[in-house]
């Protein structure tokens, strides 16, 4: 694991790039919103500081947002579930590899590696942000891998391609949804902005299906399909 100072030097490094690059995308699109992939890469790493400082389960309830969903292998309510819950003896470390945002930077996912006392496994964390700014996870998920990842040298920051600009100069918003009343086999949620969509199938054995689609090269492409097996299934 690297140190956190090194963690941070490479944020605010990444930082820099990003915010470069989103801007003069912005311009070219004229949105006047800006994706800063180095926000969330933060907000990662303070998540796990917090975790070790606090409490895994403490840290887990103090970052999730209202409606965040996890799973025992189970699709739950998280702040159900953490409501009251004892934090193990050892907290789980991780470090985010990747982060890969929304073109108005309204959702971002991480990716990374986690270490615990009983193994070393991968993690996928949905961000999205608040209205007052910060972010919140609204899906937290991963699975146990037989070898840790490998670090990267750089953590990433990728964004999406900006939707299309409607008269007016404006870019087009997808029409609102309400939420549905919580179902713990599927959910399903989008950026403000439409180019960063995931969904969630999860079937009574506790295996799930995971699929992150975004805007990129004029298209709708997947980000991310991931397969959790059931406990004790291969």
């Amino acid at each position: 694991m690297k140190p956190l100072a090194a963690l941070l030097a490479l944020a605010a490094l990444l930082a820099t790039g990003a915010a470069a690059q989103d801007r003069r995308a912005g311009a070219r699109g004229g949105h006047g919103v800006y994706a800063d992939p180095s926000v969330v890469i933060a907000a990662e790493l303070a998540f796990a500081r917090l975790a070790q400082e606090k409490g895994q389960w403490a840290a887990f309830a103090a970052t999730a947002a209202s409606g965040a969903v996890m799973f025992t292998p189970q699709m739950v309510l998280a702040q159900d579930w953490l409501r009251g819950r004892a934090n193990p003896p050892v907290a789980v470390k991780w470090q985010p590899h990747r982060v890969s945002s929304s073109c108005d930077g309204s959702l971002m996912v991480s990716q990374g590696a986690w270490q615990g006392p009983k193994g070393t496994g991968y993690f996928t964390t949905i961000w999205q942000r608040q209205k007052n700014g910060t972010y919140k996870w609204v899906y937290d998920g991963g699975d146990t891998l037989r070898e840790p990842l490998d670090a990267p040298e750089m953590i990433s920051g990728l964004i999406a391609d900006c939707p299309p600009r409607a008269r007016g100069g404006r870019p087009k918003k997808p029409a609102a949804t309400a939420r549905a009343p919580f179902d713990p086999a599927r959910r399903s949620g989008q950026s403000d902005d439409g180019t960063l969509h995931w969904e969630v199938s999860v079937d009574p054995s506790g295996a799930r299906n995971l699929s992150i689609d975004w805007k990129k090269d004029g298209a709708e492409i997947p980000l991310l399909i991931e397969q959790v097996s059931a406990p004790g299934g291969t």
